[in-house]
């Protein structure tokens, strides 16, 4: 589906959902609505968020194992580390 696709779609099941009895069906409703060009954007380039969040997911991570670090620097590093998968082992 591309960009005027989706939107028509999208429009269609907004109009139901709005209207709907169920109280998270109109929230959604309403998110999407407040989001449209941001989900429109989707048909287009077909990227999610999806790395962003398991990168947050590691270094929410990290900094649970820590229980604080001495420096902001420090934790910045950990993260460079983490997220970078850098290969640390010796020459053989």
């Amino acid at each position: 589906k591309n960009r005027h696709q989706g939107a028509t779609l999208l429009k269609a099941w907004l109009e139901n959902a709005r209207t709907s009895d169920l109280p998270p069906i109109v929230k959604v409703a309403y998110t999407i609505m407040n989001h449209w060009d941001g989900v429109l954007r989707w048909f287009e380039s077909q990227i999610t968020n999806g790395i962003l969040e398991g990168f947050n997911s590691l270094i929410q991570s990290a900094k649970a194992k820590a229980r604080g670090y001495r420096t902001h620097k420090n934790f910045i590093n950990m993260a460079y580390l983490i997220l970078g998968k850098l290969d640390l082992r010796l020459p053989t």
